[in-house]
């Protein structure tokens, strides 16, 4: 079992920035690739970004290449989501995920967090 709580979510304005944490609980972390999913009210889950077991490979969407950036310090057992150029359109549930590979599909991942909230004002 691999227990993960995100943290860092908030509201800010358009144009500002924000960190997500994803903290884990768990013996293997560095073996596990690490995922950030959204989800806003009456949309469907989607892929953020995703990044390999010691952070060589990172996936985006094309919706938020250039603005976000997933790293990880395996050492805390934590991954981030450095969010810049905040627009409305990113505000959402975030939510953090585990899984054996990496993958844009929410299937592919195991182990999920209960989400932070982020809310962009226009």
């Amino acid at each position: 079992q691999v227990q993960l709580v995100e943290s860092g979510g908030g509201l800010v304005q358009a144009g500002g920035s924000l960190r997500l944490s994803c903290a884990a609980s768990g013996r293997t972390f560095s073996s596990y690739c690490m995922g950030w999913f959204r989800q806003a009210p009456g949309k469907e889950r989607e892929f953020v970004a995703a990044i390999s077991p010691i952070g060589a490979r990172t996936y985006y969407a094309d919706s938020v290449k250039g603005r976000f950036t997933v790293s990880r310090d395996n050492a805390k057992s934590t991954v981030y989501l450095q969010m810049n150029s905040l627009k409305p359109e990113d505000t959402a549930v975030y939510y953090c995920t585990s899984g054996s590979s990496m993958s844009t599909w929410d299937r592919d991942f195991d182990y999920w967090g209960q989400g932070t909230q982020v809310t962009v004002s226009s």
